[in-house]
């Protein structure tokens, strides 16, 4: 297959930051490859061409090829070569319906394309096909978007295999009809009286990861598991959890561009007022002391903003303020623009856009940074906070219990403040905490140096992820 050496890891995944950006998956597929090649893995990743609107993505040193694809499919292309602004090759697959100006939703509407189903059946037949070709050490599929790869691969094709679940909660559910397309056991993909991508991955993947370890416990519960607990619980030890890391070089106060004042750990008391003073301004508050929480969050139903919006009544007595970056749902950026205009003194909210500078610059000023989501199977922008030196507020659940230490429950180590309860309570109580503790200078100040100094990289998740592929490839 000229052009088109084989790689020890075909990676597949529907988001690959910066190529194609909706939510964590993105950073955490970029940040894993990156650190896999860093440790010397040939990986290889493979993620639909959703387009520009001026056509496919450019690729320098661009090989293609036509890829041999069932009936239903059409003409389907798989081009190999280096984006711009990325620094290794990638494999587009190329396909009728994949480009598209959102990964998932009509932007119009905020509603899924009504044709997910055949355009995520369609990569999934292409993963297997570039599999049969490129005949890879392992292939590690990313979420339901590429489960379906396994019902197309024959036993004999099919090499060690891991599925990673990034959030169980999108299983990529439709009709029974697509069972009568998956050519080899079918059954698997079996859920009922539909067809379910996710649970025939689950059943047939050597292993499958979840995210975070506590993750990996939530969702073999009645509670978390939506739905999948018994097939997960069948699958016994080939479950494991690994957390997820950060860029370490990108999300760093040091030497960051996006700061007016970059810092490190010995002058970061002076780089957070200046990126504290900034945000206040911003926001157009004359500074009265009160504790500066920050959010940068999609928002969805599943981030618990509406909590968070929810606090408005409680802020003038802790004192705090609240500023949030996201884009998201409508119902949600307007119940969030909404209450900011009800309590303009309160609340700041820049709503109608993921603003990366913003972001950094939010992570740097706060005082404290809030994450209230319902369920979170790892988070990151809580391990990007702390590496800024400003503490997490969270509720206890998903990789938020694995990466925030009480500071109340662990004075010596402590790096943030847990929810004692998923709900306004909850997080009232939090707030509070969060201030009194903030004010105590000494205490705050060791907060903020651990975690700064704490690894929050990719190194040590990847290093598992290469043990992992050791031991199924053995």
């Amino acid at each position: 297959m000229t052009g088109f050496a084989p790689p020890a890891v075909l990676f597949a995944a529907a988001e690959l930051a910066p190529l194609a950006r909706v939510g964590g998956m993105a950073e955490a597929a970029s940040g894993l490859v990156r650190a896999l090649r860093d440790l010397g893995t040939d990986v290889l990743p493979v993620l639909p061409d959703y387009g520009t609107a001026d056509g496919p993505i450019a690729l320098s040193d661009e090989v293609s090829i036509e890829l041999s694809m069932p009936d239903w499919a059409g003409p389907t292309r798989a081009r190999r070569g280096t984006p711009e602004g990325v620094d290794n090759e990638v494999i587009f697959v190329d396909a009728p319906g994949l480009a598209r100006p959102h990964p998932y939703v009509d932007p119009t509407t905020g509603m899924g394309w009504p044709d997910n189903d055949y355009r995520f059946f369609v990569f999934s037949a292409a993963i297997a096909e570039l599999t049969r070709l490129l005949k890879p050490n392992v292939l590690h599929l990313n979420d339901w978007h590429t489960a379906a790869a396994l019902g197309f691969l024959s036993a004999d094709e099919t090499p060690s295999t891991v599925l990673t679940i990034h959030t169980l909660g999108y299983q990529g559910v439709c009709s029974a009809e697509w069972l009568q397309r998956i050519p080899h056991e079918s059954w698997r993909f079996a859920w009922y009286d539909v067809a379910n991508p996710l649970v025939g991955a689950i059943r047939s993947a050597d292993r499958i990861i979840a995210v975070s370890p506590n993750y990996a416990r939530e969702i073999l519960t009645e509670a978390d598991g939506m739905g999948m607990h018994d097939e997960l619980a069948r699958r016994g030890d080939a479950l494991v959890g690994i957390r997820n890391g950060i860029d370490a070089s990108v999300w760093t106060p040091v030497d960051n561009p996006h700061l007016a004042v970059p810092y490190g750990v010995k002058d970061r008391e002076s780089g957070k007022a200046a990126a504290r003073a900034a945000l206040v301004k911003q926001a157009g508050w004359d500074d009265d002391g009160s504790l500066l929480i920050t959010v940068v969050s999609r928002l969805v139903d599943q981030k618990g903003i509406d909590l968070a919006m929810a606090l408005a009544p409680y802020l003038a007595s802790v004192p705090a303020r609240i500023f949030v970056l996201g884009s998201g749902q409508a119902n949600i950026a307007e119940l969030v623009r909404e209450t900011a205009d009800a309590n303009p003194d309160r609340i700041f909210a820049v709503t109608d856009r993921y603003d990366e500078p913003l972001a950094h610059r939010l992570f740097a000023g706060g005082d404290v940074f809030m994450m209230p989501s319902r369920f979170e199977p790892c988070g990151l922008a809580q391990m990007q906070s702390m590496a800024f030196g400003t503490p997490a507020i969270a509720t206890p659940v998903g990789g938020l219990v694995d990466t925030i230490i009480d500071v109340d429950a662990e004075p010596k180590m402590g790096t943030g403040f847990l929810a004692q309860s998923n709900d306004v309570a909850g997080l009232v109580d939090a707030v509070h905490r969060a201030a009194r503790t903030m004010r105590a200078a000494r205490t705050r100040k060791a907060i903020q140096k651990r975690g700064m100094t704490h690894d929050w990289s990719w190194v040590r998740p990847a290093q598992h992820h290469l043990d992992l592929y050791a031991e199924i490839s053995n």
